[in-house]
């Protein structure tokens, strides 16, 4: 709106004197009524209100329930496991609360602590919290824009506006500029912007954004206002919750109500019933998913990633939509001469000219005020990249006589500036004059087009030469060539002989085309990305040729019908911009609301999206992003707290080794819920079919916690850190969002491995009866082996088996389900110490409860002898024996010609499943 309004019309909307500013009362009055500029903070939420809404999950209500059964079973070490569990999943999400928060005090950082105000036409500094609607502010170099204005004066002003606009230039500011229609925030040129730097020149505008009203204020309150998501995992892990809440409570009711049918010992099988739902719910599930991400975390680090949440690695192994910015990210945040023109001859910056004149790089030396030192570089980019050039080719005699100084220092000392004409917006120039050994010399810096209109003549070889026509032709057709590069290009001349500055009559000497170049690692990433199925889209602020550039050659877009600008989005519908996300591969100009819109749309198409960024504008969309990422260098503070994950070495290509290892870790998380669900499924099976039949209980109330404790644990860690092939993943398209645990096989791999425990632990019950019959020589009945089971003795020996039976097979399941396509006995495998010693723990624990006197009596167990545990262990290694079978009835399959190679991904069915 401002943008549209002349300085006059502004002023008098604002009720501002143009030359004296505001008075100190109206100033006042101003502040009091619409309060200081400063950025709203919402609400801090308590640790005891953070960690009460960590609790406010299904899954933890269920461990909450079965931490106080445990504790009326007086299993005290089971209880104090569920409850640490619960308290290590609460602290870790009050940790991670409050990113909205930490990005708002942050964007609160970059505000200016002081402001330089004209009020009643004298100068005064005052805190930038002060500052209200209408009051004049001064501006010079180095200054940190206190609030969003409108440019009244301007003399030479450049703003650095890369990290609200992603425009990688300083923009020179123009207070005179009107325009015709409303503008995105950085084609303003009559407007400063809050947090913003001003790099050269001077200026003076009257505010007319202050606080929230701001453009940053803007972007702090879509971070407020974005909602907290969900990530894949956590979703499906709230679902698993509700579901077993479900199965729990039916567990309960079904087998009490049996109970009362069959009159057993109502109180007996309500304790087997509560014990049974407990068994329903893997309680280290939790733990589980949590340690392993945190491990997972630990190895992020080593490939300098800082995950800020955990949940987010695990993310990324299913984001098929990597967005990022283009500048600082994909790009080097860095300009750069890529190419250069002298003699008549186009040339790359890697190449040095034959005869490379030196009026060509002591023009870019002395015609410049950026500095160089061992500590910092100082200056306007594009007289950085100019400045970077000449230092690595300029050859003059100087530096021989003083070493130890860069090659503008010494030039500077020979030649000193004696006159100079700044650069300026009209005329588009900048000229400096300098006395040499070989008399006065003036270099004159600019755009190509106004430059050699001032030129008549050119340097050839060392030789002037009158500028002709054809010469003419040659250096536009260059810098066309050029600017078809989105490179940024300008001209280099000289004038010898006069005493004062003249900008006529100059010497054309050549072209530097400059641009912030690809990171050199990014290009293969975004292939990589490719290979992977994941699709890589740029959005940025720039322009859309320099975009559209920087995108063709990383090989993100091959052509410009794939990009679309801001303001194009602005008159497109929600729904357009769906049917137009697939074919669009470039974002360009666009505002931070852009980007969250961008992000919205592909979420709501069904993407899982990843967005890199580095700036204050980046901020919104990396919180509203599946996972945001942010650049650990040149990132700011607000889009480190934005995000979900930071790449310390501000490299493109680390997220490809995240996703990878995200990929991974789903891959494990996977495997891990199958194996407790399926083994869970095998402790409710066996201890329904048995209360259905009418047997006695094969399990007591402590076996089945006791099971649980030795294999929710240790079992299910090895399975959570288990080595995968990561190439082989990285092959694979991501998982859709909607792709479940249970997806591909997942649910008939629960129901058979469940079912077959279920069937071996029930051998196992039923075999005491079944010998004791057989010697009787009597039918082998329900009623007979009710009879049986009469003897305490019997019943006791016959649980002691199938409890045996019950956890060892699990202990052998976990071998099996380390990986599907191969045997457990196969060289192919990655040993896993964490799963051998899980094994051994597993089966010295479930050897003590049979063979140790105390836990004997407290287990109610029967010892056995080595022929039992003989037998036992057989029938408990039937999981990895029907895994075994399947293992080579899938090698079978591929083998044979006949058989179509599936185009999808195989299914978790056993044997055919990729876990």
């Amino acid at each position: 709106m401002f943008e549209e309004k002349s300085v006059r019309e502004i002023s008098d909307l604002l009720h501002t004197d143009r030359e004296k500013g505001l008075s100190e009362q109206e100033a006042s009055l101003r502040l009091g009524n619409y309060g200081p500029n400063v950025l709203k903070e919402g609400r801090k939420k308590t640790k005891a209100e953070s960690f009460l809404e960590q609790l406010n999950d299904p899954l933890i209500c269920v461990l909450l329930v079965a931490a106080l059964v445990s504790f009326l079973l007086k299993e005290v070490s089971d209880a104090i496991i569920i409850t640490v569990v619960i308290l290590v999943n609460a602290t870790v999400g009050v940790i991670q609360e409050g990113k909205a928060q930490k990005a708002l005090e942050s964007l609160k950082k970059l505000t200016s602590p002081k402001a330089v105000v004209r009020r009643e036409g004298t100068a005064r500094e005052i805190p930038a919290s002060e500052l209200v609607k209408g009051d004049l502010v001064l501006l010079e170099a180095g200054v940190q824009i206190p609030a969003d204005l409108r440019l009244v004066r301007t003399w030479n002003l450049k703003i650095e506006e890369s990290a609200l606009t992603g425009e990688s230039l300083p923009v020179t500011k123009d207070a005179d500029f009107q325009a015709v229609k409303p503008l995105p925030v950085g084609d303003r040129k009559n407007e400063a912007f809050m947090s913003t730097l001003v790099t050269g020149g001077r200026g003076e505008g009257i505010v007319i954004g202050a606080g929230m009203e701001t453009e940053i204020g803007k972007i702090a309150s879509i971070i407020n206002d974005v909602p907290r998501e969900y990530t894949p995992l956590q979703r499906k892990l709230a679902d698993l919750g509700k579901i077993l809440s479900i199965v729990s409570v039916l567990l309960c009711v079904v087998l009490f109500g049996i109970a009362v049918f069959q009159k057993r010992n109502i109180l007996e099988m309500l304790i087997t019933a509560i014990s049974l739902a407990v068994a329903a719910v893997p309680e280290g599930l939790p733990a589980i998913v949590t340690i392993v991400l945190a491990m997972s975390v630990s190895k992020m680090v080593k490939v300098h990633t800082i995950v800020r949440k955990l949940p987010s690695v695990e993310t990324l192994g299913a984001v098929n939509v990597v967005c990022s910015d283009k500048t600082g990210t994909l790009t080097q945040n860095k300009m750069t001469v890529m190419k250069y023109f002298v003699n008549q001859n186009v040339y790359k910056c890697s190449q040095a000219a034959p005869n490379m004149p030196d009026e060509f790089t002591e023009g870019m030396l002395l015609c410049n005020d950026a500095v160089i030192t061992s500590k910092e570089e100082l200056g306007d980019p594009t007289e950085l990249a100019l400045l970077r050039f000449a230092e690595s080719y300029h050859s003059g005699s100087e530096n021989k006589t003083l070493e130890g100084r860069s090659k503008k220092e010494a030039l500077e000392i020979r030649m000193p500036r004696i006159q100079e004409k700044a650069f300026d917006s009209q005329r588009k120039m900048m000229t400096t004059l300098h006395r040499g050994p070989q008399g006065f010399i003036a270099y004159t810096k600019g755009a190509p087009e106004v430059l050699l209109n001032k030129c008549t003549k050119i340097l050839i070889n060392g030789r002037v030469q009158s500028l002709t026509d054809s010469h003419r032709r040659q250096i536009r057709q260059t810098v066309e060539d050029f600017s078809a590069q989105a490179l940024r290009v300008l001209a280099v001349a000289f004038r010898r002989g006069e005493k004062d500055v003249q900008e006529d009559g100059l010497t054309f000497a050549g072209l530097a085309g400059m641009i912030d170049p690809i990171r050199p690692e990014a290009k293969a990433a975004v292939e990589r990305f490719k290979q992977a199925s994941v699709r890589t889209v740029m959005i940025t602020g720039d322009h859309i040729d320099t975009a559209f550039a920087i995108a063709r050659e990383l090989g993100i877009a091959k052509k410009m019908d794939e990009c679309i600008t801001g303001d194009e989005l602005e008159h497109i519908s929600d729904a357009q911009l769906k049917e137009r996300l697939g074919k669009v591969s470039v974002f360009a100009r666009v505002s931070p609301e852009h980007k969250v819109r961008i992000v919205r749309s592909l979420k709501e198409t069904g993407n899982i999206a990843a967005m890199t960024g580095d700036g204050v504008n980046d901020a919104p969309s990396l919180r509203m992003a599946d996972i945001g990422i942010a650049m650990g260098i040149t990132g700011t503070d607000v889009a480190k707290n934005a995000a979900d994950m930071i790449l310390t070495d501000d490299n493109f290509a680390t997220i490809e080794k995240a996703i990878e290892e995200g990929r991974s870790i789903y891959e494990n998380i996977k495997k891990t819920v199958l194996f407790l669900l399926s083994s869970n499924f095998g402790e409710i099976i066996t201890m329904f079919t048995a209360v259905l039949m009418g047997m006695a209980s094969p399990l007591k109330a402590s076996h089945i916690l006791w099971i649980n404790l030795i294999t929710d644990s240790l079992p299910a860690l090895a399975l959570g850190v288990d080595k995968n092939d990561k190439e082989a993943l990285m092959k694979r398209p991501p998982r859709k969002a909607k792709e479940g645990l249970f997806s591909n096989g997942g649910i008939s791999c629960t129901i058979f491995y469940g079912c077959l425990i279920a069937a071996i632990s029930l051998t196992a019950f039923l075999k005491v009866p079944w010998e004791i019959l057989a010697q009787q020589q009597k039918a082998f009945t329900l009623a007979n082996i009710s009879a049986v089971f009469q003897s305490a003795e019997v019943l006791t020996r016959a649980q002691t088996y199938a409890f045996t039976v019950l956890g060892m097979s699990q202990l052998f399941h976990a071998l099996g389900m380390k990986d599907v396509h191969t045997s457990v006995f196969s060289r192919k495998r990655d040993f896993n110490p964490v799963m051998a010693a899980s094994f051994v723990v597993g089966f010295l624990l479930q050897a003590a409860v049979t063979e140790v006197p105390y836990l004997t009596v407290m287990f109610g167990t029967a010892a056995l002898s080595f022929r039992e545990w003989g037998g036992l262990i057989i029938l408990a290694a039937f999981p990895v024996l029907a895994h075994e079978i399947f293992v080579l009835l899938h090698a079978a399959e591929k083998r044979d010609p006949e058989k179509e190679e599936p185009k999808k991904s195989p299914s978790l069915v056993p044997g055919k499943g990729r876990l």
